[in-house]
């Protein structure tokens, strides 16, 4: 059975790429246009979301490993590459909607975390886990789940989308290293399980002279490898995050000394926090007033 170039499969890789493209075009020559490194980041996510579906798909039906290469891009890498591609003005023609705008909440910190981590969990289940390599559409549900999941959970953590007010940098630690802790346990359960857990890819570890464990345990190591450089990467941007903060933060209030505005650190904070700082600094520099949206 495989999966390259199933319509059931590429069918919401094409619909999100005309969607971001329409909005893009909508935005174009506009103060709210898109950056070009968030539109790259998009179609590289989208590319290669597409190129693993269509090169691992045969080989992610044999073995286990390539299974979980193929679930890690879509769910890590690709919806990461996805999020970083957004912007608040290209969402808010969906967020006018209704039964859309509802849906908010699930990118809370807490929710998509656990949202994420069910969605992991589930698919890893053997029941389901055989069901999706023996049926197209059970696949295509379970990738597509994969892909909204990783893009919620992300979302929640580098998405334009306001944060509550206490995910500030140390939450953010804790969200990154929960995360993290929560692909272990599940590697180290693969690695360390004693036994092989999924017997549908017994025909073709039998082909490649791969037992079922050492299947299982390389899969298992992919994936604590992939999340332990995911994780060092991710702390390198909240420790750069953090002291880029900090100096646009204190530049804000030296403008404000300069001009004789009252600022107190704390909402120049919450400026920078929510990715405010050029708006407040625009405002300081004109002379009108700082209250309200700024900060």
């Amino acid at each position: 059975m495989g999966v390259a170039l199933e319509p059931l499969q590429l069918l919401p890789a094409t619909a999100a790429g005309i969607l971001y493209a329409l909005g893009v075009h909508r935005l174009a020559g506009t103060p709210r246009a898109v950056p070009g490194w968030r539109r790259a980041s998009f179609y590289s996510g989208l590319t290669l979301i597409v190129l693993t579906l269509a090169g691992l798909g045969d080989l992610g039906d044999e073995l286990f490993w390539a299974h979980m290469v193929e679930h890690l891009v879509l769910a890590d890498i690709g919806a990461l590459l996805l999020v970083l591609g957004l912007t608040g003005p290209l969402l808010a023609p969906a967020l006018r909607i209704r039964m859309v705008d509802r849906l908010r909440f699930l990118i809370h910190p807490v929710v998509a975390l656990g949202v994420w981590a069910l969605n992991l969990y589930a698919w890893h289940v053997p029941a389901l886990h055989e069901a999706a390599v023996r049926h197209d559409a059970i696949h295509a549900l379970q990738h597509t789940c994969f892909v909204v999941a990783g893009v919620n959970a992300w979302m929640a953590l580098l998405g334009p989308l306001p944060k509550p007010a206490w995910f500030g940098n140390v939450a953010r630690l804790g969200y990154v290293l929960v995360m993290r802790l929560v692909g272990a346990v599940l590697g180290n359960v693969l690695v360390f399980g004693g036994h092989a857990f999924y017997g549908v890819y017994a025909a073709g570890e039998a082909s490649h002279g791969l037992s079922p464990l050492a299947d299982q345990n390389t899969a298992g190591a992919i994936m604590m490898v992939e999340g332990s450089i995911l994780t060092i990467v991710l702390l390198g941007w909240l420790f750069l995050r953090a002291a880029r903060e900090a100096d646009e933060r204190q530049e804000l209030l030296d403008l404000a000394g300069a001009r004789g505005v009252e600022l107190s650190e704390r909402r120049a904070a919450r400026a920078v926090a929510a990715g405010r700082g050029a708006e407040l600094r625009r405002r300081l520099e004109s002379g009108e007033p700082t209250g309200g949206r700024a900060g």
